[in-house]
């Protein structure tokens, strides 16, 4: 059974970005398996795991906003900021011992959601018709295919 669950009012209608986000959602969903299993080892993996992926993912949706003039990119990375150093902070906790992976789902789970209904809908009308253009060029020097491949190297 999977502790969160998509659901079509998540959709920004960025297939690139809704494609991240439900891999977050599946990282936290790995989480609570490792959780279930009692697998310290395994938690561990899915923290690093999910930082590592979520700092990607921060990374390439705010170049996307800076490559369409988005005027609230400043502001909506600041917000990735604090975010990406609240989880640090349970990442730190938990090298050090501390069972944190309840509070760290809760907060995962509460933050993404919020963030994707309120500041990333904010977005979309500024990025999505930058977005068709910068799609439009599907060689493999086009921004959105090196875009991806900076910020997630396997893409």
């Amino acid at each position: 059974m999977a502790y969160l669950s998509w659901s079509d009012d998540l959709n920004t209608g960025i297939a690139v970005i809704d494609g991240q986000h439900r891999r977050i959602v599946d990282m936290i969903n790995e989480l609570y398996a490792a959780q279930q299993q009692g697998a310290r080892e395994g938690v561990g993996q899915v923290i690093e795991e999910l930082v590592d992926y979520t700092s990607s993912h921060f990374a390439f949706e705010e170049a996307m906003l800076e490559e369409s003039g988005y005027v609230f990119t400043k502001a909506h990375k600041r917000v990735h900021e604090l975010f990406i150093r609240r989880v640090e902070d349970y990442r730190a906790r938990f090298r050090q011992g501390e069972d944190v992976g309840d509070e760290l789902r809760s907060l995962l789970g509460r933050w993404l959601f919020g963030h994707i209904r309120n500041d990333d809908q904010n977005y979309v009308a500024a990025v999505t018709e930058n977005l068709r253009r910068l799609a439009a060029d599907k060689s493999e020097d086009g921004w959105l295919n090196r875009a991806k491949r900076r910020f997630f190297r396997a893409a």
